[in-house]
Order: C-alpha cells, then sequence, then structure tokens
C-alpha cells in the first residue's frame, strides 16, 4: 500500500515537500519512486530508487531531491525553484526488483500506485 502526501499551490519559485508512506513492502527489494501525471499529458517519472540507486528525470534534476527514510517507510520527494510546468498530480509507484538506470524512470514497468497528490504552481 502507497499513500502519498505533501501537494498544495505554490508560487513559481517556492518549494514543497512530498512523502510517500509505504506498507508491505522493503526499499530493499521494491523500486520505488516519485511519478507526475499532468493535465492532458501520459504519466511520467520524476525520481526513483530502484533498490538502492536514484534516477532523476533530466527536467527536474537540480531542484528536486528523493531520499528515503528505512525506519519510518517513507520515500520523500524535495522539490525546490518549483516551476508552473512541475503542476501535476504526483503518485508514488513501486514495483518488485530492480530496474536498469535505462527503464528506471519507465511508468509501465510499475505495478503499484498511490492515489496522488496535486501540485500546483501558480502566481
Amino acid at each position: 500500500q502507497l499513500q502519498a502526501s505533501g501537494g498544495g499551490l505554490v508560487q513559481p519559485g517556492g518549494s514543497l515537500r512530498l512523502s510517500c508512506s509505504f506498507s508491505g513492502l522493503t526499499l530493499d527489494a521494491y523500486s520505488i519512486g516519485w511519478f507526475r501525471q499532468a493535465p492532458g499529458k501520459e504519466r511520467e517519472g520524476v525520481s526513483v530508487f530502484t533498490i538502492r540507486v536514484t534516477r532523476t528525470s533530466s527536467s527536474v534534476r537540480g531542484r528536486f531531491t528523493i531520499s528515503r527514510d528505512n525506519v519510518k517507510n517513507t520515500v520523500d520527494l524535495q522539490m525546490n525553484n518549483l516551476k508552473p510546468e512541475d503542476t501535476a498530480v504526483y503518485y508514488c509507484g513501486a514495483r518488485k526488483g530492480r530496474l536498469v538506470m535505462s527503464a528506471a524512470l519507465s511508468t509501465p514497468l510499475y505495478d503499484y500506485w498511490g492515489q496522488g497528490t496535486q501540485v500546483t504552481v501558480s502566481s
């Protein structure tokens, strides 16, 4: 089970922190991370842990940072310098096993999804 939280409305240049809490899986056996879907667009990978390695989309690299807490069973996404094009519903997703780097952000390869949290960047 995955549950995303932390979305909201923020002005351009602002920050938000999303949190994905999970149960029934472990970070040592699952790939887990963040994806987003803007209106009229397909869901895309943002940043993931594929077991112990991270992969982050070039569109957010340097602005977004993924982190994990093995005790609290959470995977967080710190989003800084947000832009209007970051507006989307953000989902946490997971799949069992590791992915090669070239496939780590590929949405169809993920089997488990949380309910999503809305992030709106607007002045």
